[in-house]
């Protein structure tokens, strides 16, 4: 499923598929946007993402061998809810 599936869905629901994608962008730029403020964004009964800081480290370069540092960065985790995979 990729995001013009979810317009889909969301359509169905409201009475025109500009809306549908106007309300998903919105939802996803929201979530973006807290998480750039490395906020926590949860959603019940389907979710927690959260920015998770790595640290600087020593890596190799597959093509040569030599070893390289890996800066330090950022990245986004998500925990999946008890709830999500449930039948």
């Amino acid at each position: 499923m990729n995001r013009l599936d979810i317009i889909k869905a969301v359509a169905k629901v409201l009475t025109t598929k500009g809306e549908a994608a106007k309300a998903v962008e919105t939802a996803f730029e929201t979530m973006r946007a807290a998480l750039n403020r490395e906020e926590k964004v949860v959603i019940s009964n389907f979710g927690t993402f959260r920015v998770k800081h790595r640290q600087q480290r020593q890596g190799r370069n597959p093509k040569t061998g030599q070893q390289v540092v890996v800066p330090p960065r950022k990245g986004v985790r998500f925990k999946a809810s008890k709830n999500l995979l449930r039948s």
